[in-house]
């Protein structure tokens, strides 16, 4: 089986770009655009089968996902 894990609620676009602005220790500068094509109002991972199959539910906050992402990726690719 392949299993969707992530966040079982929503999150707002904005709520990420301030944790990555956050976990870079810069500011994004923003060119806010109304709905393009292609873009979603929401989504979310739904986990229901991950819970069932594995009894096992995600706990990290998004902001501490991107967090140990961008740790991860200054690493991994050697960027200081």
């Amino acid at each position: 089986r392949i299993y969707n894990i992530g966040n079982n609620n929503p999150v707002p676009l904005m709520d990420y770009i301030h944790a990555l602005e956050e976990a870079i220790g810069k500011k994004s500068q923003y060119n806010m655009m109304e709905m393009q094509a292609g873009d979603v109002p929401s989504t979310y991972a739904d986990v229901s089968r991950l819970e069932k199959d594995l009894g096992y539910k995600p706990q990290t906050s998004v902001k501490e996902g991107v967090k140990r992402f961008v740790e991860w990726y200054k690493e991994y690719y050697n960027v200081m």
